[in-house]
Formats: structure tokens, sequence, C-alpha cells
């Protein structure tokens, strides 16, 4: 109840005051916020500290503080998709080789576009909604009816089809089938089943939804990231689709196309690591772990999908 109040409360203004004075009004209560949210520092600061060994406390300090600004920007913009058209996506959205889509399209067994919880991937989604791409996107499902009712008027409004997570597979196999665009976010595992590969040298668990389900159709992976500019205008970068051939061997097929999106989400979160918004502890060494063994045994799993938001 109370975070469907807080949400409905932050439209409210957002829909009703200039952008500028709702980012200010958003990044003062995301500094207020920080100051009492031990645990999210102490996740942060680790996260960012095995990305950058070699910065200081005080740079390591100043990207923290730019990411939870970030995402403070981010709730807004989220919160705004009712003033959202093809107007606003012209003036402040540029979009970079856009081709790629109808490239991967073109072999007729659909594209997964693949994100990460970085920039702002539900405005993403938009823009390519927006621009007349028949997109469907995997989302997380609120505990709370009236929240999750929300978040999905919020995309479907804007053209994005929404797909929960839990019953997902045979949808998403469905939207491939039918050659459509689904985006899914492979930077976090929310079901407990994922798998674990490194990161920046480092292990952590991974969803294996879009490698599964790109072996399993035959659907090109895109990768897609939306940036924010300093200017608080967009850039959405699509990255040529990954080039895979598999080979037979499920364990090392798995393995190696999941190596070759790790590596693009390294280049952006190196780049961009203010704008990648990952406030838990995420890679492994202080916690349990609970991942599936598909790399050890040579199985490819079921499919498993990660979120929208």
């Amino acid at each position: 109840m109370l975070d469907y109040f807080l949400y409905r409360t932050g439209q409210f203004i957002a829909m009703h005051l200039p952008l500028k004075i709702t980012y200010k009004i958003a990044i003062f209560f995301s500094d207020l916020h920080y100051i009492v949210a031990n645990k999210d520092r102490m996740y942060v600061k680790e996260n960012l500290r095995a990305i950058f060994p070699e910065k200081s406390n005080s740079e390591i300090r100043r990207i923290r503080i730019r990411m939870a600004r970030n995402f403070a920007k981010y709730l807004v913009d989220f919160f705004r998709f009712e003033k959202l058209d093809k107007e606003y996506i012209k003036k402040n959205i540029r979009i970079d080789n856009i081709n790629y889509f109808n490239e991967a399209a073109s072999k007729g067994k659909g594209v997964i576009v693949l994100s990460a919880h970085l920039g702002n991937w539900e405005l993403g989604g938009v823009a390519v909604a927006q621009s007349g791409y028949p997109f469907w996107v995997v989302a997380l499902v609120h505990k709370e009816k009236r929240v999750n009712d929300f978040f999905n008027f919020q995309r479907e409004s804007k053209g994005i089809r929404v797909i929960p997570l839990g019953k997902a597979v045979r949808k998403s196999l469905d939207v491939l089938n039918n050659n459509g665009l689904l985006a899914l976010a492979g930077d976090r595992d929310f079901t407990g089943k994922g798998v674990i590969m490194d990161l920046f040298g480092k292990p952590a668990i991974f969803p294996e939804g879009p490698a599964a389900l790109s072996l399993k159709t035959g659907a090109s992976i895109v990768p897609g990231f939306m940036l924010r500019n300093p200017d608080d205008t967009f850039t959405l970068r699509i990255e040529k689709p990954i080039e895979f051939t598999p080979t037979g061997n499920k364990r090392e097929d798995m393995k190696e196309l999941m190596k070759q999106y790790l590596k693009i989400f390294e280049k952006y979160i190196r780049e961009y690591p203010d704008q990648w918004y990952m406030f838990k502890r995420f890679w492994i060494g202080t916690v349990p772990v609970r991942a599936n063994t598909c790399i050890a045994t040579g199985t490819v799993p079921k499919v498993s999908l990660p979120l929208g938001l």
C-alpha cells in the first residue's frame, strides 16, 4: 500500500512540475535516502570496487552518488511516460544503428533485444515501440497488484507489450516464432536458477534465458542500451547482432554465447558505472549461492527469464 502511494505521488509531481524542477526534487530525496541506506551504500561500494580496484575511495564515492541521482532521474522519466510521444523522442532521443534490428529480423526467427539495468532501459523500450516495432518485454511481477498494474499500464500505454516473469516461456517462444522483438535484461537473475559466469574476472550469477532462448529458436541476440547524456537527453545505442554458430555441444554453446554478450556488458558498465543500477551485492564470495549447474553438466536447462524492471 505504501509503495503504491509513493509511486502515485511521484507520478503526480512528475506530471505537474517542469522536468528540471522534478529532477531536483528527486535528487534531494535520493541524497536524503542515501544518508540512511547503509546497506545500499555498502553494496554499491563493493560492486564498484570490484569493477575499479585501482580507483580511490573518493572516486568510488563520487560514482556512487551520481548513480543514486541518475536512478532518481530514471524514476522521474518513468513517471512521465504519459507525456512521451514521437515528437519527444525526435527531440530528446538519438537512436544509433536501429538498422541492426531490421538485419536480425530479416532472418525470420525473432530478435532478442538484450539489455541491462543500465541507463534507462524502460525508456529505451518506449523509443523502440514508438518507432513501430512489435516490442515485448519480460517484466518482474510486483507483489502488490496495484503497483504491478501501475507499472504495466505505464509500459502498455506506450505500445510495450508485457509478459509477466514466471509465465514467460511459452509466450516468449510465440513472440520469437512470429518474428517479434523480445526484450530481456541479462545482468541479474531473479529465478534462483541462474548460471555462474565471470564478469570483470569475478564470478556472478546471470539469467540463462537470453542464451537458452537464442539456442532453442535461432533468434539473434541484439544488445541495446539507453544511455543518459550529460544534458539529460538520451542515446539509444544498438550493437551488432551477436554472430554465433552452435556446435551441438550444449554446455560449450551456452557458455560461449553468454561470454560474448557479457563482454559487451563489461564495456558499457565500465564506461557508464554511474548508470548501472545494481544496489544489491552482485559478485559471489560473501553470501550463499543458488545457481544451477548447466555449464558444468552440459545440459541446457528449462528456460527462465529475467525482468524488465
